[in-house]
């Protein structure tokens, strides 16, 4: 869980803590469900995953990466 902390920041563009924590909250239940394997290999991994899930994210996780061009 803690590698996947990171991804998110590393998505969005925008500035502020607060930014970087709803992309973190909307995502963080998503990565847990559906990329719990692959976690430890790295952000890219992560992305890669929750992108092969798409249609099975929740809303919000959804629009978080759809905003950051993902």
């Amino acid at each position: 869980m803690t590698r996947f902390l990171f991804i998110i920041p590393l998505l969005m563009c925008a500035s502020g803590a607060s930014a970087q924590q709803l992309g973190q909250d909307a995502c963080a239940r998503d990565v847990t469900r559906f990329c719990r394997a692959v976690m430890n290999n790295g952000d890219a991994a992560v992305l890669a995953c929750l992108k092969q899930h798409r249609t099975r994210l929740s809303k919000g996780c959804d629009k978080v990466l759809t905003e950051h061009g993902q």
